[in-house]
């Protein structure tokens, strides 16, 4: 019987994939609902033959779950946002099915994988061609009263999520409103240049002035233009950041 997995932190979303894969004969016994609870399972768990991914997830992405753990198991990519959908989901046994899912192009999507099951998948190869650079937004339109401004993307500091409300801060320290969430706003950026810190911060690497060692083996940051709040790298992103900074790991 396939070991099978479910990265999903919607739970009505992964217990209905979970009804969808047993109509195709595949029982889940498995299903895990953030970056941190899935890195734990990988750690103590044997390598599962199928992997179904979500890829935003509520404190990050899948994407920083295979980076932590070395995954050679085939995995179909699940998400809201067609920006993902690229040639590097063509690879192997990979597939991507977007949401809502549509039970017939999961059973593509099962019988592909079963067709190629004996594919190695190349984790990092994916991570690394899931992003082309052109293909990350280059402006960012933002509405002041009647007023529209397009901000080139290399005028932005951060952006930060404040009371549900997402801001975005230029490097000149304008501020103005912006009518998407962090999670949206995430994968339009290349990640060369930005990274997402925590909750609420996605930061420019022009935008750090200092990083201070912090509690629990976290960073402190002094963002310019300077934020009134203190700015702390979450400690489930501590070690993509120290990577991301050239922080080498020992």
């Amino acid at each position: 019987m396939l070991k099978v997995v479910i990265i999903e932190d919607e739970k009505p979303a992964a217990r209905r994939l979970q009804r969808l894969l047993i109509k195709e004969g595949i029982q889940v016994d498995t299903l895990l609902h953030s970056v941190n609870q899935a890195v734990n399972w990988f750690r103590q768990s044997p390598t599962p033959d199928l992997i179904f991914a979500d890829i935003q997830l509520s404190d990050g992405s899948s994407f920083d779950v295979f980076e932590q753990i070395q995954v050679q198991s085939p995995i179909i990519f699940t998400t809201a946002y067609d920006q993902y959908a690229i040639r590097a989901f063509k690879l192997n046994s990979v597939d991507y099915l977007l949401k809502p899912i549509k039970p017939e192009e999961l059973h593509f999507s099962i019988e592909k994988f079963r067709k190629n099951i004996l594919n190695k998948f190349d984790i990092q190869q994916f991570i690394s061609s899931i992003k082309p650079d052109n293909s990350f937004k280059k402006r960012f339109a933002v509405q002041f009263g009647p007023y529209l401004q397009s901000i080139p993307t290399e005028k932005i500091a951060y952006f930060y999520s404040e009371d549900k409300t997402t801001w975005l801060v230029t490097d000149t320290g304008e501020e103005f409103m912006y009518d998407q969430a962090l999670e949206t706003i995430e994968p339009q950026l290349n990640p060369e240049n930005f990274i997402r810190i925590n909750r609420q911060y996605i930061i420019s690497g022009k935008a750090i002035k200092e990083i201070l060692k912090y509690t629990n083996s976290r960073f402190k940051i002094t963002l310019y233009p300077k934020t009134e709040k203190d700015v702390i790298v979450a400690r489930e992103r501590v070690k993509r950041f120290k990577n991301w900074i050239g922080l080498n790991q020992k």
